[in-house]
């Protein structure tokens, strides 16, 4: 009883300190002031020979963990793209804890494969995914699953593809050629604005990763991938995948996908669709113009832990033929096989680790406690606030935007140069009053700011601008005084050689 006493006690002051953290989350610095190695100095050099008690514990929170914390609910978090949480994200996740089931075969927890099957139609449904992704649909052979990252979920759509194109290769040669030979001759594409994980998939798997240039708008387009297959073709390789971006990291592009998806059928790719940010969005009819070309994609993957406050980890990825997937994964040593390893299905044989926790629970509890009303009100509103924000951006003559907002970020720089767009945001972090990060468009430095938190109000963006022009300005004048300076100094170099010349 004691024992059970001591729980309900640790439960209740944690809740009452997370409850606590998130209602004052904005009043935290969002950047913490900290040095590598901080928290050695906080903690004894070994672990206690005798238990501790929670008091103890739980007052080092504050003391060594949050220090040392970024604060990513905070609405002054600009960085990155969102990872939001929410509480009914959280209650999912405490009971998902609580039962521990290791869910990798239907048969070590039914309810664990069962759920994610129809949380994912769901999904896939309010998404307006096409129906090929679907478990339960009659004329459908894909399904979906959640991942750990988009990252590995890129890795898992490379690998099927790269699978399925070696076995088509085989076929083709009639010949017993070893696998090494063959994955030499692939090549697969993605656009230069793609994220790192594609690049890091080609490292992994000895695959050649060829990036693509974009157009104006930073987009790959149908007629550069089809030359770019011609040119590998002539050379004796293998086209065999396209990595497509809705959404990219710089400045949240969209790569065309309607040509590009043409252009895959035409020449036999996989089509792996990235959407990890943007994906959200597509709760919202009107926001789902990037779309158009999806019913090309062999897979799909977007990361409720982004934006649709499921909290960090939980990927949704889709495939169109599950048995894509399967050929490349699955293993069967007896001690994983069940009775119903025929009519079940097993998500071992999708991904690759072994074990997968019960993520499906909090995207259940989302889903049902927002429901998709308030769901695309939230993305709705982060949009209306990245709006706000450009309009302020694009009043001051001394910033500029050199690239189209889309959705929730909006990037923008200073007018005099990367010189001076990097020092403002140096000052900017440093101040600890809210958190961005750089970005490059071709040779221009910019300066990222995204709409994050659901907490973010109008006046946090109104806020933070107030904070960015104050610098800003600041900035300028400190340049314009160090410029007269200069000028001063070198007329005075001037003068003085003047009056040394010989007569």
């Amino acid at each position: 009883m004691d024992n059970i006493f001591q729980i309900h006690r640790g439960w209740g002051e944690l809740v009452d300190y997370i409850t606590q953290y998130l209602g004052s989350i904005r009043e935290r610095r969002v950047i913490p002031d900290v040095k590598p190695g901080y928290m050695k100095e906080l903690l004894p050099d070994t672990a206690p020979t005798e238990p501790e008690d929670w008091e103890s514990i739980f007052k080092d929170i504050e003391k060594v963990i949050m220090p040392g914390v970024v604060h990513w609910q905070s609405p002054h978090m600009h960085a990155y793209y969102p990872s939001l949480t929410s509480w009914p994200s959280m209650l999912g996740d405490m009971l998902a804890d609580a039962i521990n089931c290791v869910g990798f075969t239907w048969a070590s927890s039914p309810a664990c494969t069962e759920l994610e099957m129809n949380v994912m139609d769901w999904l896939c449904k309010a998404l307006g995914l096409p129906s090929f992704f679907l478990h339960h649909h009659p004329d459908s052979i894909g399904g979906g699953i959640l991942q750990s990252t988009v990252s590995e979920s890129t890795l898992v759509a490379l690998l099927a593809a790269r699978k399925d194109k070696m076995l088509q290769l085989r076929v083709e040669l009639n010949q017993d050629v070893d696998d090494s030979v063959l994955n030499s001759r692939l090549v697969a594409y993605t656009s230069d604005q793609a994220h790192s994980s594609v690049e890091k998939a080609g490292l992994i798997s000895l695959v050649k990763i060829r990036y693509l240039s974009t157009d104006e708008r930073l987009s790959l387009r149908g007629d550069t991938l089809k030359q770019a297959i011609q040119e590998d073709r002539r050379r004796g390789l293998v086209p065999f995948l396209l990595c497509a971006t809705l959404g990219t990291t710089g400045v949240c592009a969209f790569d065309n996908l309607s040509e590009l998806g043409s252009v895959c059928a035409e020449e036999g790719l996989w089509l792996h669709v990235d959407a990890a940010y943007a994906g959200s969005a597509y709760f919202c009819p009107e926001l789902r113009w990037s779309l158009d070309g999806i019913e090309f994609a062999h897979s799909f993957v977007f990361n409720p832990s982004k934006w649709m406050m499921v909290h960090f980890d939980c990927t949704a990825f889709w495939v169109k033929d599950k048995y894509k997937l399967q050929q490349t994964f699955t293993v069967d040593p007896v001690y994983l096989r069940h009775e119903n390893s025929q009519a079940a299905t097993d998500f071992m044989n999708w991904q690759i680790p072994l074990s997968r926790r019960f993520r499906s629970l909090k995207l259940w509890f989302v889903m049902r406690s927002f429901g998709l009303k308030n769901l695309q009100a939230h993305i709705r509103h982060g949009i209306e606030l990245a709006k706000l924000f450009e309009s302020k951006i694009r009043s001051d003559p001394h910033f500029e935007v050199p690239a189209e907002r889309h959705l929730g970020l909006v990037v923008f720089c200073l007018k005099g140069g990367n010189a001076l767009t990097q020092e403002l945001l140096r000052r900017l972090t440093r101040s600890g009053t809210m958190y961005l990060i750089p970005a490059d468009i071709h040779t221009k430095r910019i300066i990222r700011f995204t709409v994050t938190s659901q907490f973010t109000t109008t006046e946090d963006i109104l806020k933070d601008w107030g904070i960015i022009s104050k610098m800003a300005s600041a900035l300028l004048v400190e340049q314009r005084v160090a410029d007269d300076a200069g000028v001063e100094a070198l007329l005075g170099q001037l003068h003085l050689h003047w009056l040394k010349r010989p007569s």
